[in-house]
C-alpha cells in the first residue's frame, strides 16, 4: 500500500520528519519498507532506518513556469520551440512533447499552460533510458537550435514512468514557485497486517497518526448535496443471501461527462499505484484510497436499454451454471456456482466485489452513472478471486472484511467528486438495501484486566483517551470502561476475543516501549513432557546424525501426483481423499495420503543437482474417517536414498551406487539408537518396490513398515537420471510403541572377552537373521554379541546353499571365561543350530 504524504496531511496536521513518521506508521503496525521521495530531501544521516529513493527538486532549479506560445521548429516538423515565462523572464525551451502540438501556430496563449520546468544544471531523470537513469541539463544544440533546459514529464521528475508528454498542471499553479513547494510529496511504502485493512486508506492512515501524536482528526464527512430529480422509482434493488451481501447502495448523477481529472487528483492516483482513467473512473478509485471503500460506477442509459426502457432492476446473487461474464480486463470468465455476483433482469453485470463487467462500462459517451457501494462476504470474494486468478485492489479490500458503513460514506463522498471533476446533479437520496446490519461489538474492559494482561497500570481515563482518539464510544464507570467499537472496525471480536483485541489497541497507542519488563506473576503450569514430540525429535536427531537430511513438504497434493509411486499398468483400489473446498492450485486440491510420494517429489527436483541424496520427513498422512468428520492422522516417516555410497573426494574416487543394504543398515542404526530389539525383516511384494528387493519391517509381529528399492517401472515415472532409488515408509505411531520408556544401564565389563569365529553352511533360503537368532538363544548369557562378517556362495559349499561367517564374543560380567567353558557353549551352539536349521559346521 502506498500511502501519499499530502494526501494524509489532508485529515491531520503531520509536523514530524519524514523518519519520525515511518517509525509511527511502523510502531502503530503499518511496517514502512520504502519512502519514495517525489522532490523532497532526502533526510540527513549515516545510519537513517528507513530506505530512500526518488529524486530531490533543488528549489532555484525546479519552478512552475507557463508556456506563452508555441513555436513551430525551423528545421524539425516533430518539435517545438515554446516561449516560456518562469516568472524571471522569458526562455526558449525545445520539446517534443505531443500534447503541447494542439497550441503549435496560435500565437500568444490566451490560457497559457501551467509546466514544470527544469533550469539549467537540474539534476533529472532521462525520459528516453530504461528505467530510472539520473542526468544532468546541460547546454547544448538540437536541430541547430540551443536548449539548455526543459518542460518536464512526469518520469524525468521520478513521479511515474509515464513520458509520453509533459505535466499539464492546473491553471492555478502559480507561476515561479518553487516545483517542490507546489506539489512536492513523499510516498511511503508500508505493509498492511491482514487484520489491520481499516489502515489501507489515506483516512485510516492518518487516523493511526492523528492517535499517536495527539492530533485532531479531520474526518470524511459528506451529506448528499443533491439538487437532480429523486432516484426513487429510477432502479431498484434485490439482495438474494444477506448473509453474501449485507448492504448494497446505489447512487445517480445525470448529466455527467468524462473528462480528464484535475492534475492534482491524477497525480495522488498515480502516487498511490492506480492509472488516471477518465474523471469518473477517477473518482471512484480516489474515494477507495481516502477512505477504503471499493465503488463502481454503471453507465445508467445501458442498463435501461438491458431492462427494455423499463427501470434497471439490480439483483444480487450467486452465478448460475454455465454463466459467463467479460470483465473490464476484455476476458471472458467462466463462473463458479459460488460466485457472487451483481446482475440485472438480463444476466451479469459484475464480479461482486472483484471487477465490474465490461457491457455496462463507463465510456467518453456515458452521461447518467449509476454508483455502487456495497459489503460483501470476505470469505466468499476470498473464494472468487482465487478461482478466478484475479488480483484486484477492490478484491483485495473486500476479502479482508470491510464494514458495511463505508459503502454509504462512499457513495455520498463519491458522488460529490463525479459532480466536481465530470459535471451532473445528483439525485437527492440514495437506493439503500441493508438487510443484515453490522453489530459493532460492546465491550468493558478493567484496569485490573489491562494491568495484569499488559503488565503497566494505567487509570480508566487513560485507556479511555487511548481508545477514543481511535474513535471507540468509551465510558468511564469506576475503574472499568464500556467501549462500542467504532463503524470502521470489524477486527474487533465479541466476548474474550474483543477484550484480547482491545488490550492490542491500548498496547499499540500506549507505546510498546512504555511497557516496562516485568516476572510473570501467575504461577507457573506444571511442566509436563510431551512424549509423541520427544521421540518425533530423537528419531530426526538420530537420522540426521546419520548423515541423512530433513525436508519439510507441503501437505496438499493431488491424487494424480500421489498414483505415480505405482507402476503405470498397476490397478491401483480407488483412494477416498480429502479435499479441500477453495483450493490455492489445482495441484494442492487435496491432503496427502502417502508421505512417500511427497519424499519422491523433492527427491526427483533435486537429484540431478547432488551426486548423494539422502532425505527423510517426518509428517502426518490424511485418512477419512466413516461417519466422522475430521480425519485420522497418523504420523509416518519417509526415507529416500539415491546416488553415491561415499562422496567423491581428491583422495578418494568411488562411483559405487547405494543398495537396498545402505538402506537397511540405516534402520537398523535407528532402532539401535531408539533401543528397539526384536526387528525382523520379510521379504513380502509391494508394487512400488523391486521385486526380491522389498521388506516388511516387523518387530513382535506388527507390522513396522515397508523398505526397498523402487520398482523400475515406478522410477520410469520420475526423472531420477537412471539412477537406482532407495525408500522406505515406517508408521512412527507403532514404531514408537517399542521405544522404552527407560534404558536399563550396564557396567563396563572388567574380564576380558572370549573372540572366535563360526562358519556354517545353510540353505539359501534362511535369512541370516533368522541364524543370528538362533546362535542368540543357544549362546545365553555368556554370548554378548554375534556379528555377520561374510557370506560365500560357490562349488565348495554346493548347489543352493551359502556360508554365513560370524564373529561370536562371549563374556561373563563376574569371571574369567575358561576355554572349557566357552567349549560348552560352542557345542550348545552348533547343536541348535543343526537341528533347528539343519545347519552344517565349514570346515574350509
Amino acid at each position: 500500500m502506498n500511502l501519499v504524504l499530502s494526501w494524509m496531511k489532508d485529515f491531520v496536521d503531520i509536523e514530524l520528519s519524514l523518519e519520525e513518521l515511518a517509525k509511527i506508521l511502523t510502531m502503530a503496525g503499518l511496517e514502512v519498507e520504502e519512502v519514495h521521495l517525489i522532490g523532497l530531501q532526502k533526510p540527513k544521516g549515516n545510519h537513517l532506518e528507513n530506505v530512500y529513493s526518488g529524486l530531490t527538486w533543488e528549489r532555484d532549479k525546479f519552478v512552475v513556469a507557463q508556456v506563452e506560445e508555441v513555436i513551430p521548429h525551423p528545421n524539425a516538423d516533430r518539435l517545438v520551440l515554446c516561449r516560456l515565462n518562469d516568472s524571471t523572464k522569458e526562455h526558449i525551451v525545445l520539446t517534443g512533447a505531443p500534447n503541447l502540438f494542439k497550441f503549435k501556430g496560435k500565437g500568444a496563449l490566451e490560457m497559457p499552460p501551467k509546466v514544470a520546468y527544469a533550469r539549467e544544471g537540474a539534476q533529472i531523470f532521462d525520459g528516453h533510458k530504461t528505467g530510472f537513469v539520473k542526468t544532468t541539463l546541460k547546454r547544448m544544440k538540437i536541430r541547430g537550435v540551443e536548449s539548455a533546459s526543459m518542460i518536464c514529464s512526469e518520469k524525468e521528475l521520478g513521479i511515474s514512468a509515464e513520458h509520453e508528454g509533459i505535466i499539464i498542471l492546473d491553471k492555478d499553479a502559480p507561476t515561479g514557485i518553487p516545483l517542490v513547494d507546489y506539489m512536492g510529496d513523499a510516498v511511503f511504502e508500508v505493509a498492511i497486517l491482514p487484520n489491520m485493512i481499516h489502515t489501507a486508506c489515506m483516512l485510516g492512515a492518518a487516523r493511526e497518526i492523528a492517535a499517536a501524536t495527539n492530533k485532531p482528526l479531520r474526518k470524511s464527512t459528506q451529506k448528499l448535496s443533491g439538487t437532480g430529480p429523486s432516484i426513487q422509482g429510477n432502479v431498484n434493488i434485490q439482495v438474494t443471501d444477506a448473509a453474501l451481501n449485507p448492504r448494497f447502495v446505489l447512487g445517480l448523477v445525470r448529466g455527467a461527462e468524462a473528462k480528464t481529472s484535475p492534475y492534482w487528483a491524477q497525480l495522488r492516483l498515480r502516487l498511490a499505484g492506480v492509472r488516471p482513467i477518465n474523471s469518473i473512473v477517477d473518482a471512484t478509485n480516489y474515494i477507495m484510497l481516502e477512505i477504503g471503500e471499493p465503488l463502481h460506477a454503471f453507465d445508467y442509459d445501458i442498463l435501461v436499454k438491458r431492462a427494455g426502457s423499463q427501470t434497471p432492476k439490480i439483483i444480487t446473487r450467486a452465478a448460475k451454471d454455465d454463466e459467463k461474464l467479460t470483465t473490464l480486463d476484455e476476458v471472458d470468465r467462466s463462473l463458479d456456482n459460488f460466485t457472487i455476483l451483481v446482475t440485472d433482469t438480463t444476466g451479469p453485470l459484475a464480479l461482486a466485489g472483484v471487477m465490474g463487467g465490461l457491457e455496462s462500462e463507463v465510456t467518453e459517451k456515458t452521461r447518467n452513472i449509476l454508483l455502487e457501494g456495497a459489503t460483501w462476504n470476505f470469505i466468499n470474494t476470498r473464494r472468487t478471486v482465487a478461482a478466478q486468478r484475479l488480483q484486484t485492489e477492490a478484491g483485495y479490500r473486500f476479502s479482508r472484511n470491510l464494514h458495511p458503513a463505508l459503502a454509504e460514506l462512499g457513495v455520498r463522498l463519491c458522488l460529490s467528486r463525479i459532480a466536481e471533476w465530470s459535471g451532473g446533479k445528483i439525485a437527492k437520496d440514495l437506493v439503500d438495501a441493508y438487510p443484515q446490519p453490522f453489530q459493532d461489538p460492546i465491550l468493558d474492559i478493567s484496569e485490573q484486566e489491562v494491568q495484569r494482561s499488559l503488565g503497566t497500570t494505567l487509570a480508566a481515563s487513560e485507556i479511555k483517551n487511548l481508545l477514543s482518539q481511535l474513535e471507540f464510544e468509551c465510558n468511564v464507570d469506576g475503574d472499568v470502561v464500556h467501549t462500542k467499537a467504532p463503524s470502521y472496525r470489524t477486527d474487533i471480536g465479541q466476548g474474550i476475543t474483543g477484550k484480547a483485541d482491545l488490550m492490542e489497541e491500548i498496547a499499540r497507542l500506549h507505546g510498546y516501549n512504555k511497557i516496562p519488563a516485568s516476572r510473570l506473576a501467575d504461577t507457573l503450569p506444571p511442566q509436563r513432557s510431551n512424549l509423541i514430540e520427544e521421540r518425533e525429535q530423537r528419531v530426526k536427531d538420530i537420522l540426521v546424525s546419520l548423515g541423512l537430511q530433513e525436508i519439510i513438504n507441503y501437505r496438499l497434493t493431488s491424487p494424480e501426483e500421489e498414483q505415480r509411486i505405482y507402476p503405470a499398468n498397476y490397478a491401483v483400489k480407488p483412494i477416498t481423499y480429502i479435499e479441500l473446498q477453495n483450493p490455492i492450485s489445482h495441484d494442492r486440491r487435496v491432503l496427502r495420503s502417502n508421505l512417500l510420494a511427497s519424499i519422491l517429489q523433492i527427491l526427483e527436483k533435486n537429484i540431478r543437482l547432488r551426486e548423494r541424496l539422502m532425505l527423510f520427513e517426518v509428517g502426518p498422512i490424511f485418512l477419512p474417517q466413516q461417519r466422522l468428520e475430521l480425519p485420522e492422522e497418523p504420523v509416518h516417516l519417509a526415507i529416500a536414498l539415491a546416488g553415491l555410497r561415499q562422496l567423491t573426494a581428491w583422495d578418494q574416487k568411488t562411483t559405487e551406487i547405494m543398495d537396498f543394504f545402505d538402506m537397511k543398515g540405516i534402520l537398523e542404526a535407528l532402532f539401535t539408537a531408539l533401543h528397539i530389539t526384536g526387528v525382523t525383516y520379510k521379504v513380502i511384494e509391494n508394487p512400488s518396490f523391486h521385486p526380491g528387493k522389498c521388506t516388511q519391517i516387523m518387530v513382535d509381529g506388527k507390522n513396522l513398515g515397508v523398505c526397498g528399492e523402487l520398482h523400475p517401472n515406478v522410477c520410469d515415472n520420475y526423472d531420477f537420471q537412471n539412477v537406482p532409488v532407495l525408500a522406505a515408509d515406517l508408521d512412527m505411531e507403532a514404531m514408537a510403541c517399542f521405544i522404552p520408556e527407560s534404558i536399563p544401564s550396564k557396567a563396563v565389563p572388567i574380564y576380558p572377552p572370549v573372540l572366535e569365529d563360526l562358519a556354517i553352511i545353510v540353505s539359501e533360503e534362511t535369512p541370516s537373521a533368522q541364524v543370528a537368532d538362533v546362535i542368540h538363544q543357544a549362546g545365553g548369557n555368556l554370548l554378548s554379541e554375534v556379528r555377520l562378517f561374510d557370506v560365500f556362495h560357490g562349488k565348495q559349499v554346493g548347489v543352493g546353499k551359502k556360508s554365513l561367517a560370524y564373529s561370536l564374543t562371549y563374556q561373563a560380567d563376574d569371571r574369567t571365561l575358561t576355554d572349557k567353558q566357552v567349549s560348552r557353549v560352542r557345542t550348545r551352539i552348533i547343536k541348535k543350530l543343526e537341528e533347528q536349521l539343519d545347519a552344517k559346521i565349514r570346515s574350509q
